[in-house]
């Protein structure tokens, strides 16, 4: 503790510095004006000014994601905090640690309905992993310290600190540093060992095993993933993913089987649906995984590994649930595995793989080229094509381009893949990207965008230019939203009420109003030439790829069916058209 007494603005700013954050996005206003202030004097911690504050906590989310940190966000009281609802929702749903300072109204005026006073600590209380309200400053080098540990210990999720502007003025010598632990939150790292010895004998009895995996392993870090590549080579046993575990586990390697769930691989979900024992490690039976509950792999064991406790038996009954942090119980399920004589059968492992590759060879991503359009499938997998070597970083905004990209995007590393998977917002990818770019400065990072999504929070623009951040938005443009589009198609008649995109700006000229790259592409055969004008561009760009408008993305469960209930491209009961399916 120092005896030299400092204002709750500069404790603010000592702890984070303490607490190794060298960025924030943010936004001024008046109830936080002290800690701008403390800003200003210092050079340790670069402060991003975003153009909207949903923006501040997107960029913050992919900053988290790509590195493992915490993300920072600084916003101002009322409709400052209000505006970072959605993405302090998105990041509760995804487990993305960030930590959101919120100015406050003096504490004699909380509950006056004073100027720009909102009740943030009652708005976010279920939108947040935990919140504070700080009366005291002697509480507030304690709670920034406290709020870190909640925010990155256990399940990752969003923590506020309200913080009144009084207390920013007030001074004080209570001063932390280090780790500061919460008084009654211990999440369990270690799983039982004995429920992890009967998983592992479970795994070697199995004749048909399947790995199933999520966004968990990611953010256990970079030793659960390389544990899980190891156990899963050393079982022989497939593999599949959800979408927020994408490069957990190498995309490249052969007994990987694609994402899972609604729009996932055809080979993964019937493999999901006929497996005998399944390994649930760090995801959570979400409804788009699991299609309808009482057809969900129905003749099969089921192991569960989650670091929340509330999370198990939640949507599915599991026969071996176990707490614990991912890397962890998978170090210590290799060691029970090589010390014993575990090891599955190799004639069913044999019958199984060759089931898979029967799967498998329905080809279901395949889709129809044309020559006078460009099939978004095409273009995403010349984008990949062309940046593989690069190792990009991608962002992605929300709808048929987010599937596409999981689909034909291959990831072999974690954290270069950041999208919203469990709230599904639109707007998420453009501020996501500057986060990941803001922490890999000499990365390349694309937001996959589609041309509704992109305008949720294209003001970022001005940020992007601002800070020098070279992000690419390559837009899947199809004049509608897409997605919404495609369930109007097969569910209500192809009544489009409301999902086509009217009065489209021109985005070339939108990238050069913000000083941007802008590029148009409307011909296979010029597709590649403009990808790489996009990469060779050392500026924020815009690419404007105009796709086919009707094109579906398949495969897809439907609404209300099992998960092995599958559309594919080529089912009979469908029809080609304007390079879409629909129902005959």
């Amino acid at each position: 503790m120092s005896s030299n007494k400092i204002s709750g603005a500069e404790i603010v700013l000592r702890s984070l510095q303490d607490l190794g954050v060298e960025v924030i996005f943010g936004y001024p206003g008046g109830a936080v004006l002290p800690i701008y202030d403390e800003i200003f004097k210092q050079d340790k911690i670069k402060h991003v000014l975003v153009r909207h504050e949903q923006a501040a906590v997107h960029a913050a989310e992919g900053y988290a994601r790509s590195t493992g940190k915490p993300g920072v966000v600084l916003v101002t009281s009322g409709p400052g905090a209000t505006n970072a609802v959605t993405g302090l929702t998105d990041a509760m749903m995804d487990s993305i640690p960030v930590i959101c300072l919120t100015g406050q109204v003096p504490v004699h005026l909380i509950g006056s309905d004073a100027f720009q006073e909102a009740d943030t600590v009652g708005i976010t209380r279920h939108c947040t992993k935990h919140n504070y309200l700080v009366k005291d400053v002697d509480e507030l080098s304690r709670v920034i310290h406290e709020a870190f540990f909640v925010a990155g210990s256990g399940r990752p999720g969003p923590v506020v600190v309200d913080i009144p502007k009084d207390v920013q003025i007030d001074k004080s010598d209570v001063i932390h540093s280090g780790r500061v632990e919460h008084r009654s939150y211990r999440p369990q790292v270690k799983g039982d060992l004995e429920r992890i010895e009967e998983a592992v004998k479970m795994i070697a009895a199995a004749k048909r095993p399947i790995f199933y995996t999520g966004g968990g392993l990611i953010n256990s870090g970079p030793a659960a993933c390389q544990l899980l590549r190891q156990f899963v080579q050393l079982t022989g046993a497939p593999i599949t993913s959800t979408l927020m575990g994408l490069g957990a586990y190498p995309a490249s390697d052969k007994q990987f089987l694609g994402m899972l769930g609604m729009h996932g691989t055809y080979e993964a979900n019937m493999a999901m649906h006929d497996c005998d024992v399944m390994v649930c490690i760090g995801a959570r039976f979400d409804d788009r995984v699991t299609g309808r509950l009482d057809a969900f792999a129905p003749k099969s064991k089921k192991i569960h590994v989650d670091i929340d406790r509330s999370s198990i038996n939640k949507n599915v009954h599991v026969d071996v649930p176990i707490v614990g942090d991912a890397a962890h119980v998978l170090e210590s399920m290799i060691k029970i595995w090589k010390s014993g004589v575990h090891r599955l059968d190799d004639t069913g492992l044999k019958e199984w793989w060759a089931t898979i590759e029967s799967w498998r060879a329905r080809n279901c991503l395949k889709y129809k080229m044309r020559d006078d359009e460009i099939m978004p499938q095409y273009a995403l997998e010349r984008l990949y094509a062309l940046t593989k070597d690069k190792n990009p970083y991608i962002t992605t905004e929300v709808g048929q381009h987010q599937m596409w990209a999981a689909q034909y995007f291959g990831f072999d590393d974690p954290n270069h893949w950041m999208t919203s998977g469990g709230l599904g917002t639109m707007g998420y990818g453009f501020p996501a990207a500057i986060g990941v770019q803001m922490a890999h400065p000499d990365a390349l990072v694309i937001d996959i965008a589609g041309e509704a999504s992109i305008q949720m929070n294209i003001q970022e623009m001005a940020t992007a230019m601002q800070y020098d951040l070279p992000v690419k938005l390559f837009i899947l443009n199809n004049e509608y939203m897409g997605m919404v589009r495609q369930w109007q198609q097969l569910n209500h008649g192809s009544r489009y009420s409301h999902s086509y995109s009217e009065s489209l700006p021109d985005f070339v000229k939108l990238a050069e109003a913000y000083g941007a790259h802008g590029i148009v592409c409307d011909k296979p055969g010029d597709l590649d030439d403009a990808i790489q004008e996009m990469l060779d561009v050392n500026k924020p760009v815009i690419f404007d790829c105009r796709v086919s408008k009707l094109a579906n993305c398949f495969p897809m469960v439907p609404s209300g069916a099992a998960h092995n209930e599958m559309i594919l491209p080529d089912d009979e009961e469908f029809e080609e058209y304007e390079g879409g399916a629909a129902l005959v």
